[in-house]
């Protein structure tokens, strides 16, 4: 493998490891508080967070808090913030992280992406990359990210790192921005090949400040249901990450609807801060503990639904085969083989495996044909306004 390609784990040798101990673990590391957009619908806005207010861990807290996940079983590491890419040593985190093992992941808005910074992190051992996109419109997304030239810089960015061979995916804010209809042509013509779709938050009661009080985010329950709606729909033309079974559960949830699957937040996905507080999630009111603490001995499980967060529900869902076979392997091996078979045969897991799949090849662009015809690009349009209220 030369040298820069993502260290990406095979899907086979991650699924004979999910036969023990249930699959790899994901972090979402949030580096620093401080960011260079001013978001609408977000609390890190660099015009609503004050100064004193925005913290960074330092490259050494970085490096050991990575040794220590990378101890217990997490594998996947999501850098995000605020904006990653604002500190000054994230490319010396992502190089360390791959070095030890991990799959570094970068969450970012995409304006600090130049080529050569690509370049740099693609030698450092970046896997891949979610670009923030508000909107199906240039205008509309470069204000509200208070970033002129933001979606050209984009463009640029996907360019740099399809030459490095770095998949890349729009991540977009389910807002009063988007335009459904419209998105897949304008994300194709950014050079994205996939999408993921971020639920609204208006509060979160621990340290994650991806959330705000605005009407681009407050939606009635028939309204998001829709919008979910619109998700499935669009799905069948633009690969999207977020799997339906997990869309279907979230839309069970707006209606206060027993759900299908239990989030894994705690078990298998953490959130850790700049301060170095290990979360359960975004949605939780205190930390496990202290990273420099963490022994596993603090995870939890129980099957909580009592958030929408996209990027635990939706892992949770694909990993729900993994951690059912490691169940019944451990069932199996205290001699409680009724409850193995219990496991094994758990209607979900046809569910979560086909899920899995299917985003796993959204990813690498093996199960999108859909690609191959450009689609045509749609005249900019007015859109509403991207000022918060």
């Amino acid at each position: 493998m030369k040298r820069g390609t993502p260290k990406l784990p095979s899907i086979w040798k991650m699924a004979l490891q999910s036969v023990w101990n249930g699959g790899p673990g994901l972090c979402h590391f949030a580096i620093t508080s401080a960011c260079n957009a001013r978001c609408g619908f977000c609390s890190f806005a660099r015009d609503q967070l004050p100064a004193a207010s925005r913290h960074s861990v330092t490259l050494s807290e970085a490096k050991r808090a990575s040794d220590i996940l990378k101890r217990n079983g997490v594998r996947f590491l999501h850098f995000t913030g605020g904006e990653p890419l604002v500190h000054r040593d994230f490319t010396a985190m992502v190089a360390h992280a791959s070095q030890i093992g991990m799959v570094p992941t970068l969450v970012t808005n995409g304006a600090l992406m130049t080529p050569k910074r690509v370049a740099l992190l693609a030698d450092a051992g970046l896997a891949t990359v979610y670009i923030s996109i508000d909107a199906a419109s240039r205008t509309v997304h470069d204000a509200n990210r208070g970033l002129p030239g933001l979606s050209a810089r984009i463009r640029r960015a996907n360019a740099a790192l399809k030459r490095r061979q770095i998949p890349s995916s729009a991540s977009v804010t389910m807002s009063r921005l988007v335009d459904y209809p419209a998105l897949p042509a304008f994300l194709q013509d950014l050079g994205f090949g996939a999408v993921t779709f971020s639920y609204p938050l208006r509060t979160l009661p621990s340290s994650y400040l991806a959330c705000a009080e605005s009407p681009l985010v407050d939606f009635a329950p028939e309204e998001l249901h829709t919008a979910f709606e619109a998700v499935k729909t669009l799905s069948r033309e633009f690969p999207v990450l977020n799997p339906v079974a997990s869309i279907e559960d979230m839309q069970r949830h707006l209606h206060g609807e027993p759900e299908i699957f239990g989030c894994l937040a705690g078990w298998k996905s953490f959130y850790l801060d700049w301060h170095l507080q290990l979360w359960r999630c975004h949605n939780w009111d205190r930390p496990l503990c202290d990273i420099r603490d963490f022994d596993g001995t603090q995870r939890v499980r129980d099957g909580c639904t009592a958030c929408m967060i996209d990027c635990y529900r939706d892992d949770s869902v694909m990993q729900h085969v993994g951690v059912a076979m490691s169940d019944g392997v451990r069932a199996a091996a205290h001699g409680d083989f009724r409850q193995a078979w219990h496991h094994w045969t758990d209607g979900r897991n046809v569910v979560s495996a086909r899920e899995a799949i299917r985003t796993a090849r959204a990813w690498t662009g093996g199960g999108d044909k859909r690609l191959k015809q450009p689609i045509r690009p749609t005249p900019e349009r007015e859109a509403p306004d991207a000022r918060s209220g």
